[in-house]
């Protein structure tokens, strides 16, 4: 869903608080019954979860929220939360799947620490989520769950809507499911098929509280039930009884406005990581002028990308799922062999089974992009939550000396970005690359403003056409003195025929070759192919110049960075950010950078791999805040530890 956006760059409110205005009278139209409309109340951002069973359909309700609210303009930001079971059990803790949405009339970074407004579905849903809201946050809950059975099977002895123990919030009881049948009563559905509407009545309700668009919703219930009409109305039904509700109950005196955000001129879309990703894949292709090939096994939260990519045969793009992670990899390299954009999609766990073919692509100097969308791990671990602790096996995952180069995403929309900058790495130096991308990101999403084509990259390749030795023949690693790329030379072109293997190949002739002084130099080049990769210099955000504290992240902790750094800041305090995309090889300049702070910290979702690597290669004292709860950084959390370390430097200085 796509909306035009025609206005000047918004910056955050002080601290990034809520700002709200007074309540005003609502507008628009009655509901027929006489009585004087709602007033509206005008905030300038709202975080809002939905929580269910997983049999609830919180996903699906997240989604087409965040749909309409990208149409209506706002920034925002998402966070599905969801069990690695295809179906736990139900009405339990480990079985609770919610969706957080932060929007806003200005940028934001993340999906929020704190909802403001929380919707339970049963006891579960509620127990799950009531230690993350703020006092004074508003619940809606589905009374019809409330039972005797459901509440002690997650372990309450009383009921919590009745025992004083929420007077610390805005309580909104709902029988969801009793209105939901009513509203259904007249539809044709068994009783168990109506129930299943529920949350289109909640989505209805929530649509009315915030003013969301409508018509999108009822198109896309009806597109997706278009073979189900019965079941398409009724979801339109249940929707729009909500919404009634909403506006006739007296529990609901008051109503929300988020205004749209003021963004940069252009077209904008709604879009998570993965399908940023995917995008920017097919738009590789078409800039590259070679035809993509996936080599594929489904894995959470990689697969996405997989049935994205299946759909764009139009683009030249061919996929192909595999029986197995080996399999597919070598499916991709022998597509990159074949003068093709070789692409290999997985999480962790692919990637151990991958390291072999991986290292042959390395020796073989052949073009192959794969792309780690990073969970928590070790083993199966959390399939469905997010970490990014790929990166030692990103760089050192391979036997002997197998470098690889290393991009990493900081956004769900710059997942596009960076799919098309490992593309140009891999073309223009023949090498595999690493995208490392993390279940945060891959299932997240952002409005993304869509690009001019014409703007892209431009990434064709010259593959040999002829001989290149002074004695006639072909050498296939030659290399080009610039980049130290080897030709790329397509299977079946005269004159060119060469051998290819996993042995150690000879300088120039490509023969196997056996000689010490050969493979220390075959080894020494493939380094230093890698080393002088050219990437851009790392920025500082630094406005004052006088910080002395820097923020150093990688990848998906860039949200929740720079929403720290704004709050440090709204409070008095100088910090400085940088943030890295590529990892491999670093930013000719980041030593320089790291030296000039007096403190660097290093926030990541795993035990402090990237400051490991600092720390070896700069002799700096980075220091490592970490954390592996297979979810992402909280603005505050990290806000308080960049507090700290300036505090920490203030009490030096006056000793």
């Amino acid at each position: 869903m796509t909306s035009q956006v025609d206005q000047s760059e918004a910056v955050d409110g002080p601290g990034g608080e809520r700002r709200t205005d007074p309540a005003s009278p609502r507008s628009g139209p009655q509901d027929g019954s006489g009585r004087a409309p709602k007033p509206i109340r005008r905030l300038d951002r709202v975080i809002i979860r939905f929580a269910g069973d997983s049999g609830d359909g919180m996903q699906l309700t997240g989604d087409r929220f965040t749909s309409e609210t990208a149409a209506f303009g706002n920034d925002l930001s998402t966070l599905p939360n969801f069990p690695a079971e295809i179906r736990a059990p139900a009405g339990t803790l480990p079985g609770v799947s919610s969706f957080q949405l932060h929007f806003a009339d200005h940028d934001i970074l993340t999906p929020g620490d704190a909802p403001d407004v929380l919707v339970a579905m049963n006891p579960a849903a509620l127990k799950a989520n009531l230690a993350d809201l703020p006092a004074g946050a508003e619940i809606i809950v589905n009374t019809d769950e409330f039972t005797k059975r459901a509440l002690a099977k997650v372990g309450y002895d009383k009921d919590p809507l009745a025992d004083g123990s929420l007077e610390a919030f805005r309580l909104h009881p709902v029988p969801l499911t009793t209105l939901t049948l009513e509203a259904l009563k007249d539809s044709g559905l068994a009783r168990k098929d109506a129930e299943r509407a529920k949350n289109m009545f909640a989505l209805g309700l929530l649509s009315w509280m915030y003013h969301r668009p409508t018509h999108g919703t009822e198109l896309f219930l009806r597109q997706k039930f278009a073979k189900k009409p019965q079941i398409a109305e009724a979801n339109v039904a249940a929707f729009r009884a909500g919404w009634n509700f909403g506006e006739t109950t007296e529990d609901f005196a008051v109503s929300y406005e988020v205004p749209p955000a003021k963004l940069p001129a252009g077209t904008y879309r709604n879009i998570s990581g993965n399908l940023a990703l995917s995008y920017g894949l097919v738009a590789a292709g078409e800039r590259s002028g070679l035809p993509v090939f996936l080599g594929s096994y489904p894995i959470t939260p990689a697969s996405d990308i997989l049935h994205e990519l299946s759909k764009h045969k139009n683009f030249g793009v061919r996929t192909f799922q595999a029986e197995d992670e080996i399999a597919g990899i070598g499916a991709a390299l022998g597509a990159a062999f074949g003068g093709a954009l070789g692409v290999t999609t997985t999480s962790g766990p692919g990637v151990a089974l991958k390291s072999e073919t991986i290292g042959l692509a390395v020796s073989l100097e052949l073009p192959l992009l794969v792309v780690d969308i990073q969970r928590g791990g070790p083993s199966t671990g959390l399939p469905t939550k997010t970490e990014q602790a790929d990166l030692l096996q990103a760089m050192f995952g391979r036997n002997g000396e197998a470098p690889v180069p290393i991009v990493a995403p900081a956004t769900p929309a710059e997942c596009f970005d960076a799919a098309l900058d490992a593309a140009r790495i891999a073309l223009t130096y023949r090498t595999p690359v690493f995208l490392l991308s993390d279940g945060y990101l891959a299932n997240g999403s952002e409005p993304w403003k869509i690009p001019d084509v014409d703007e892209l990259p431009d990434l064709h390749v010259e593959f040999a056409t002829e001989p290149n030795g002074a004695d006639g023949t072909f050498r296939p690693y030659q290399r080009d003195p610039h980049t130290l790329a080897r030709p790329w030379a397509v299977p079946g072109t005269p004159g060119l025929e060469h051998r290819i293997g996993g042995i150690e190949k000879q300088d120039g002739t490509g023969n196997i070759s056996y000689d010490p002084a050969n493979h220390d130099f075959m080894v020494r080049t493939r380094q230093a192919k890698i080393d002088g990769i050219e990437v851009p210099d790392v920025e500082v955000d630094d406005p004052s110049g006088e910080a002395r504290v820097l923020v150093l992240g990688w990848g998906s902790t860039y949200g929740p960075i720079t929403a720290a750094v704004r709050r440090v800041r709204a409070d008095g305090g100088q910090v400085a950010q940088a943030h890295l995309r590529h990892l491999n090889p670093f930013p000719a300049n980041l030593g320089t950078v790291l030296r000039r702070y007096e403190r660097v910290i290093v926030p990541e979702m795993n035990l402090g791999q990237l400051a490991l690597l600092l720390r070896a290669k700069y002799l700096v004292d980075a220091q490592s805040y970490n954390q592996v709860r297979g979810l992402p950084f909280k603005a505050a959390q990290l806000a308080d530890v960049l507090h700290a370390a300036i505090g920490t430097l203030d009490a030096e200085a006056t000793r």
